[in-house]
C-alpha cells in the first residue's frame, strides 16, 4: 500500500476548509490507505490525473468534490510515498500545480519547492538591472562555494542578480527553502564554513552519498521539519481530525523571514494585527536561537499566566517535546520572573495586593490626608508617573515629565501630592505587602547590580507591559545582538501601559518588522472587528508615534459575523447554547470553541446552562491543556493570545463595554479618559479577533456603543 505525507502548505489550506470539503479530503486520503498504486491510478472517484504543462512531471491532482481538488506529488521512481501539498479550488488547482517544482537539495538532501515559473520570468529582468548595479550581494562567493552549500543552477543564476538584502527578502518566497536560508546567512556576513556547519551539516543525513540520487520517499524522510509522514490509518484519522495543534506552530513565509533571520544587531520589534502570526514567530525565534549554542539560555515571557501556559504548550509541540531543548527555556510571566529574582537575591518577597485591596488603600490615603484628588487619580499617578519613571524621591517627582497625563501639576501641587505616595507605601510596608509593579521595580534594581540571567529574551504580547516590567527584561539580558525579540500589537493593548522603549534602553530603531497578513480569521470577521477601532488613533508599540491597520488583510473567506441583541440575558444565554450545539453538530470539537464575557457573573451562568445541556465546558483560568475536551470559557481579558475556530462574545452591553468604573471621568483627566475608552475598544477587538471561522456577538438590552460603529 502507498504511504501518505503532508507538506506544511497542506495545513495552510486544509484547516480553513468547510466541513463538507474536509470530509471529502478525508475520504480521498483513506483511499491511499486502502488501494494499491495501480488501483489509485484507475479509481474513477479519486480521478488522479496529471497536470498539463507542469514544471514537475510528478504533479497530480485528485478530486475532492465538484469545486475542490487536492494537489499531490506522486512518485515516479518506484517508491510508494505520495505527498499531499495543497487543497485548492478546482479552477485554480491546475495553475497552482503547474508553477511548482519539487527538487532534492544537493547538500541537505531535503525536499524543497520553488515557484519555478516566477523565477524564470523574473531572472532575465533582474539580470538587466544587475548589469548596471554598483555592487552585487553575493559577488564575493564563487559558484563552487555556493554549490557546496546546496544552490542549484536556476537559483545560482537568480542569486547573481541580487543587489541587496531587501531584494533577497523579496525573492525569498519564490526560492527553495534550504537554499534561501543559506543565502540569508551569507547575506548577514557569516562565512561559508559556518553556514555549512549550522545549516547544511545538521540536516544532511549521516550516510548521504556524494550525489543526491535518493528516491522521493527518501527526500521526504529527510524533510521532517516541513513534511509529516503518516504511518497508518489510525494516525491519518487523528492528524486529519485534529490539525488545529499543527496549525498553531505552522510558519508562513512572511513569518519565517522574521523568525529565522540569522541575527539582529540588537532588540527587534515585530508588530502586526491579530492572527498575523506574531506568537508563532516568537516560538520559532526561540527554536532558532536554541540552535546557536548548546548552552544558550532563553527567557520566553508574556503578560498573563494563561498566555504563558499556552506558550509552554506550543513550544513543546514545536520542539517535539525534546527535554534537552525545553530545559534551556524558561517560560513564565514577567511578574513571576521578577518575583523569582527578588526571592533568590533578597530571600523573600512581600505578598502583592490585588486590584481591590490597592484601591482600598488609596481610598484610605485620600481620607486620611484630605487631598483634592480621587483615589482613582492617585492610583493612576502612582502607576503612570512614579512607578513608570522609577521616581523614588520628592526631588525626582518635582522634575519628572508627566507624559500622558491630562491634568497639569505644578511644583506646589506635586509637593502636596507626594505625601500620598509615601503614605501608600508606608501602608504596604505595615501590611508586609507590595504590588506586582513594586516587585518588578525591586527586581530591576537587583538585576542592574548583578549578572544577566539569560542569553536571549523573547517577549510575546509586549504591548501591555509596564515600564517597570520593561526594566526587568532589560536587566535579564546583556545589551547586544539578539538580546530582545519583541512581538506585540498596539491595537490589542487591554491594560493601560504607555511606554517609550528608547527611554528604557530598548532601542529598536531600524529593527522593526511588520506582519500584515492575517492567517487566522476570515476577511469577513476581520473587516467587522477592525470597524471597532476605525474611528480612533492608536499609539505605536514604542510610544513614539501612531500605529495603523492599513494593509491588514486576510486571505481566507467565510461567513459574516452573527450580531444580535436579545430581550433578556436568559434568552441570550439560551441562544448561545443552541449556537454551540450547532457548531458541534457541524464537526467542530468543543475545545475549538471559545465563549467569553466581560464579567464572571455572566460566565458562571453560561457554564451552568451549557453543563445542564450536556455540553462539556472548561474554564481557561483553570489551565487545562488542549487535550482536555470542553468548550473554553473565559473573560474577555483572559481571551488575550488565544484562538478558536468559533467564538461567541456575550454580554456586550452599554454598561459592560465600556465599563464605567474602568473609565476615568473626563473632568478628572481628559487624556486618561480617552485612553481608558481606547482600552475598552481594544478589549472588544481582542475578544472578537480570537475567532477563525465563526464569530457571534450578542447582548441583552442596550448594546455597546462600539457595536454600531463596527457594523
Amino acid at each position: 500500500m502507498p504511504q501518505l505525507a503532508f507538506a506544511n502548505s497542506f495545513w495552510e489550506s486544509y484547516d480553513a476548509l468547510e466541513k463538507p470539503v474536509r470530509n471529502g479530503v478525508r475520504k480521498a486520503m483513506q483511499k491511499f490507505q486502502q488501494l494499491t498504486v495501480p488501483e489509485l491510478q484507475q479509481d474513477k472517484g479519486l480521478h488522479l490525473e496529471s497536470v498539463e504543462k507542469a514544471a514537475d512531471r510528478r504533479m497530480r491532482t485528485i478530486r475532492i468534490n465538484d469545486f475542490w481538488r487536492g494537489v499531490v506529488l506522486a512518485p515516479d521512481d518506484g517508491s510508494d510515498v505520495f505527498l499531499l501539498v495543497n487543497v485548492v479550488r478546482h479552477d485554480d488547482a491546475y495553475t497552482w500545480a503547474a508553477k511548482r517544482l519539487y527538487t532534492t537539495n544537493s547538500a541537505t538532501r531535503a525536499l524543497e519547492v520553488r515557484n519555478v515559473r516566477a523565477i524564470e520570468q523574473l531572472t532575465p529582468q533582474l539580470e538587466k538591472a544587475a548589469a548596471t548595479a554598483p555592487s552585487l550581494l553575493f559577488a564575493a562567493y564563487s559558484d563552487t562555494v555556493l554549490r557546496e552549500l546546496g544552490l542549484d543552477d536556476q537559483v545560482l543564476r537568480a542569486v547573481r542578480t541580487v543587489i541587496d538584502k531587501a531584494q533577497l527578502e523579496a525573492f525569498g518566497t519564490l526560492l527553495p527553502e534550504d537554499q534561501f536560508e543559506v543565502l540569508q546567512y551569507l547575506a548577514e556576513g557569516f562565512p561559508p564554513e559556518e553556514v555549512y556547519r549550522d545549516v547544511v551539516a545538521v540536516r544532511r543525513p549521516v550516510h548521504a552519498g556524494p550525489d543526491p540520487d535518493e528516491t522521493l520517499a527518501a527526500a521526504i524522510a529527510n524533510t521532517s521539519s516541513r513534511i509529516t509522514l503518516v504511518s497508518g490509518p489510525e494516525e491519518l484519522a487523528e492528524i486529519l481530525e485534529k490539525p488545529f495543534a499543527a496549525w498553531r506552530v505552522f510558519l508562513h513565509p512572511s513569518q519565517r523571514r522574521v523568525a529565522y533571520r540569522v541575527s539582529y544587531g540588537g532588540p527587534v520589534q515585530v508588530t502586526g494585527g491579530p492572527g498575523t502570526g506574531k506568537t508563532v514567530a516568537a516560538l520559532h525565534r526561540v527554536k532558532h536561537l536554541l540552535t546557536r549554542s548548546p548552552d544558550t539560555r532563553i527567557l520566553l515571557t508574556t503578560y498573563t499566566n494563561a498566555l504563558a501556559a499556552s506558550l509552554r504548550e506550543n513550544l513543546g509541540l514545536l520542539l517535539d517535546g525534546e527535554e534537552s531543548l525545553l530545559n534551556r527555556v524558561e517560560v513564565t510571566t514577567v511578574n513571576a520572573y521578577a518575583r523569582g529574582v527578588v526571592a533568590r537575591i533578597d530571600g523573600s518577597v512581600p505578598s502583592p495586593v490585588g486590584d481591590r485591596e490597592e484601591r482600598q488603600l488609596w481610598q484610605r490615603v485620600v481620607k486620611k490626608l484630605g487631598l483634592p484628588w480621587t483615589e482613582q487619580f492617585l492610583a493612576q499617578e502612582y502607576r503612570h508617573v512614579v512607578l513608570a519613571q522609577d521616581v523614588r524621591t520628592l526631588e525626582g517627582y518635582r522634575s519628572v515629565a508627566r507624559r500622558g497625563r491630562g491634568s497639569a501639576l505644578g511644583p506646589a501641587r506635586r509637593e502636596q501630592l507626594w505625601p500620598a505616595v509615601e503614605l501608600f507605601e508606608s501602608m504596604l510596608r505595615d501590611q508586609r505587602a507590595t504590588t506586582h509593579l513594586k516587585v518588578c521595580a525591586r527586581a530591576a534594581e537587583l538585576l542592574a547590580a548583578s549578572a544577566p540571567t539569560h542569553d536571549h529574551v523573547v517577549v510575546d504580547e509586549a504591548q501591555d507591559l509596564h515600564p517597570a516590567q520593561w526594566r526587568v527584561l532589560r536587566g535579564a539580558v546583556a545589551p547586544g545582538s539578539d538580546d530582545l525579540f519583541l512581538t506585540g500589537d498596539p491595537h490589542q493593548r487591554i491594560y493601560d501601559s504607555r511606554v517609550s522603549l528608547g527611554s528604557l534602553g530598548v532601542s529598536v530603531a531600524g529593527r522593526t518588522q511588520r506582519l500584515r497578513i492575517n492567517y487566522r480569521s476570515t476577511e469577513e470577521i476581520l473587516a467587522w472587528s477592525t470597524g471597532i477601532l476605525a474611528t480612533v488613533s492608536v499609539d505605536d508599540l514604542g510610544g513614539e508615534g501612531s500605529d495603523t491597520l492599513a494593509g491588514y488583510r486576510s486571505l481566507l473567506h467565510g461567513r459574516r459575523p452573527q450580531v444580535a441583541g436579545h430581550g433578556s440575558e436568559q434568552t441570550e444565554v439560551a441562544a448561545l447554547v443552541e449556537r454551540v450545539r450547532g457548531w458541534i453538530a457541524q464537526g467542530i470539537a468543543p475545545s475549538e470553541i471559545g465563549v467569553c464575557t466581560r464579567f464572571n457573573v455572566l460566565l458562571d451562568k453560561v457554564y451552568d446552562r451549557l453543563t445542564a445541556a450536556g455540553v462539556p465546558v472548561v474554564r481557561v483560568k483553570d489551565g487545562q491543556g488542549s487535550g482536555v475536551d470542553g468548550v473554553r470559557l473565559a473573560t474577555m481579558h483572559a481571551m488575550k493570545g488565544l484562538e478558536f475556530r468559533c467564538v461567541a462574545v456575550l454580554g456586550v452591553t452599554a454598561g459592560a463595554v465600556p465599563f464605567a468604573r474602568e473609565v476615568t471621568p473626563a473632568s478628572v483627566d481628559s487624556l486618561q479618559h480617552d485612553s481608558d475608552l481606547m482600552r475598552e475598544r481594544c478589549l472588544l477587538f481582542v475578544a472578537c479577533t480570537r475567532a477563525r471561522e465563526a464569530l457571534a456577538v450578542t447582548w441583552s438590552g442596550a448594546g455597546s456603543p462600539f457595536i454600531p460603529e463596527a457594523l
